[in-house]
């Protein structure tokens, strides 16, 4: 689910964090970053579990419909497409979904106003009504509509802000990257035939030592990295420098020569696109100008010993 460059976004944060706090705990602030990246995850099943708290929701308003003491036609024959949605039954089958939600707590029980508030404005989008008034429909065009959903809706619903924002602090900037993960993975489940394939949170087994080591190193080394920056910033006061700027250069610095496994080119290739991320253009070019003069002097002094190409 998560890529190197999701966690040296989420590693920049943390040591941001960290020394902005003046906190000296490293096992701390190494406890934060990882807390950080797990909150990712229970995001992405949060929204998961969304998805087939929608679909209970309209079953239980269908049938308070059929139940009223005058009913109508259209409260006895309802359209029961979203009902049926095969992409949302999927979800709701899924024991994997259901045990991990278990095993985090994560449920809607007490935010039913929310999830009915939420299915009432997806109810009334003129996509909805479209495709309520489909007379067959596939595996892929039930999938092909939630995703819709997800772009149009869950992204964008207000309520559904607010209520994210009061539960995590770490889900603000994860917010586009767990919807991304969200399609992906419906987009990935072919004919639905095997059930919904949930990602872990770790690409790769090592990803989150990579985390850990990049976060303890560029801590463990800032006095070296400092007086390395400072050699070639002599014409700035390095403590005018943003602050965001010096712990991308640290990091990438870090990486650079402590992480031999990965080639030079990769490394600036990743820190020059996190300074657009997080820095001012200038920034952006003042970062590459020194990470270029540095690795170029590196590798003249043999203090590095690794490929250069990506």
């Amino acid at each position: 689910m998560l890529n190197r460059r999701h966690l040296r976004v989420k590693v920049l944060q943390s040591l941001y964090a960290f020394f902005q706090s003046g906190n000296d705990d490293l096992a701390d602030g190494e406890k934060e970053l990882l807390f950080g990246i797990e909150k990712i995850y229970d995001l992405y099943l949060y929204q998961f579990s969304l998805l087939e708290e929608l679909l209970r929701q309209e079953e239980r308003f269908i049938e308070d419909q059929r139940n009223k003491h005058l009913p109508t036609e259209e409260d006895l024959n309802p359209s029961t497409r979203f009902q049926d949605n095969q992409c949302l039954r999927m979800i709701a089958a899924s024991k994997d979904l259901h045990d991990r939600c278990k095993k985090k707590s994560i449920n809607w029980n007490n935010n039913q106003d929310l999830v009915r508030k939420l299915l009432q404005h997806i109810k009334s989008q003129h996509y909805f009504k479209e495709y309520s008034r489909a007379s067959f429909v596939s595996f892929e065009a039930d999938r092909d509509f939630i995703v819709k959903l997800i772009k149009k809706d869950l992204m964008h619903f207000e309520l559904l802000h607010h209520y994210y924002e009061e539960k995590s602090i770490y889900w603000l900037d994860d917010w586009e990257l767990v919807n991304k993960m969200l399609i992906k993975t419906l987009l990935e489940t072919g004919d639905g035939s095997s059930g919904l394939q949930l990602m872990e949170l770790f690409k790769e087994e090592d990803d989150r030592d990579f985390a850990r080591n990049l976060f303890k190193k560029t801590i463990l080394n800032e006095k070296e990295l400092d007086k390395i920056i400072s050699a070639k910033t002599r014409n700035w006061d390095i403590e005018r420098i943003a602050l965001m700027d010096i712990i991308i250069m640290k990091m990438a610095l870090t990486e650079i020569l402590k992480f031999q496994n990965i080639p030079i080119k990769v490394s600036l290739n990743e820190y020059i696109e996190l300074s657009k991320m997080y820095s001012t253009p200038k920034s952006k070019v003042f970062i590459n100008g020194v990470l270029d003069k540095l690795v170029a002097e590196f590798l003249q002094d043999k203090k590095i010993n690794k490929t250069v190409k990506g």
